[in-house]
């Protein structure tokens, strides 16, 4: 067995806690108007047997093991290639190593059984509402629902992750739908809103696919800040008032 393996991130600071080696994975279902990552739809070959990346990931243990640190599977979407996930993630706990996902929460199924091996789920949120969602990435939100099902089951801690493209998720509305949305996720630790940039624009260029949101302006820092505190206001109240 091999896994579809676009590149390594030796050295990764964002990607969960202390340092963390990122493997990103090939494949996504999704086709998120504001994708980073377009070169990673599609799976590809298998370049890597479990063995092999076992022996690239220890090779960097004693730096992430000194500093709490890590492996993060990420992608593209990690959970499509489930069976290689699985076993790999088997190997690296017989090792002590943490392991996080970094998912949407879209795969192929066999949800309990990785939640049962990883340490952290990083959870990117495309959209809290079903049209919404669909007009985002294409597909229907049942499908990350059904994750999230088995997510909450797991009791295994979560960072949210929410990109903030200027149009689409600045408003009032938004937040305010999110904030309710999130309630549903149990076991959150962390939530993050990440600026929409145009980074990934030159892949559109070199793979020769459309852009949708060529003519989008980078998301304001500042703005993103402002929007994360309006947020986590209404996020509080709306969690308390459960309690």
């Amino acid at each position: 067995m091999k896994a579809s393996v676009n590149s390594i991130e030796t050295f990764g600071l964002v990607d969960g806690p202390g340092i963390r080696t990122v493997i990103f994975l090939n494949g996504c279902k999704l086709r998120c108007l504001y994708c980073h990552n377009p070169e990673m739809w599609n799976m590809g070959a298998g370049n890597y047997t479990v063995d092999e990346l076992v022996a690239k990931i220890l090779r960097n243990k004693p730096y992430f093991k000194r500093n709490n640190g890590g492996v993060t599977f990420s992608g593209g979407e990690p959970l499509l290639q489930i069976d290689f996930l699985l076993e790999i993630c088997k190997k690296l706990k017989e090792e002590g190593i943490h392991i996080a996902i970094d998912t949407a929460g879209v795969g192929i199924g066999k949800y309990d059984e990785i939640l049962s091996l990883v340490d952290l789920i990083l959870l990117d949120i495309k959209h809290p509402n079903k049209e919404g969602y669909q007009k985002l990435t294409g597909m229907d939100i049942s499908l990350s629902e059904k994750f999230i099902e088995s997510l909450n089951k797991s009791g295994k801690p979560v960072w949210i992750r929410q990109v903030i493209v200027p149009g689409i998720m600045d408003t009032d509305e938004y937040i305010f739908d999110l904030a309710n949305y999130l309630q549903k996720i149990k076991n959150i630790e962390k939530i993050e809103f990440l600026p929409f940039h145009h980074l990934g624009f030159t892949k559109y260029a070199e793979l020769k696919l459309e852009n949708p949101l060529k003519n989008t302006p980078e998301m304001d820092i500042q703005k993103s800040k402002e929007l994360y505190n309006k947020f986590i206001d209404i996020y509080n109240n709306l969690k308390g008032n459960q309690n």
